[in-house]
């Protein structure tokens, strides 16, 4: 699941890694958009289904439902809007009630807005920990930088939490 406020950045995320392009013009998600790439880790064909789930409180209310059937998620939030990262216990006491504990990788997005930067990196840092999440990255999606690297986080999550023999 891609989560998060509006306009944090997880549909240009969720297209920058299934297309490999930056979309500068995209369209606010309305409830929930669909995506899915196959790909190749450790001899496994792996397909990844990415829920990308509109930002804004209206559309909230479908989020326990797509919870249910879930094995991981990422949240985002703008380096450059402090605001997005402080709902993180929001959205994380949803996901945790309703899907479990399941991996969820906190992301720090639009970091080449360096000028802009309002949260640092140590501080996503110490959301992620004190949220106990599974793991974090700061990344753009515009540029590229760790876009690959944050989903390579998750697919070692996945099959570690769903198929940890694949590492004996």
């Amino acid at each position: 699941m891609m989560l998060g406020d509006a306009s944090v950045g997880k549909t240009s995320l969720t297209v920058r890694y299934i297309s490999g392009t930056f979309m500068e013009d995209l369209k606010l998600t309305i409830g929930v958009d669909f995506y899915s790439k196959v790909f190749q880790y450790m001899g496994k064909n792996v397909k990844f289904q990415v829920w990308d789930f509109g930002g804004e409180k209206r559309f909230r209310f479908l989020l326990s439902q797509y919870c249910k059937g879930a094995n991981g998620a990422f949240f985002l939030y703008d380096t450059t809007n402090k605001t997005t990262l402080e709902h993180l216990s929001e959205w994380t006491q949803i996901v945790r009630e309703h899907a479990g504990k399941i991996p969820i990788v906190l992301i720090g997005s639009k970091c080449d807005l360096e000028a802009y930067k309002v949260v640092q990196e140590e501080e996503g840092r110490t959301n992620a920990q004190k949220y106990n999440l599974s793991g974090f990255i700061e990344l753009s999606s515009k540029t590229g930088k760790n876009v690959t690297e944050a989903f390579d986080q998750m697919t070692v999550l996945l099959f570690k939490t769903y198929a940890p023999e694949v590492f004996k």
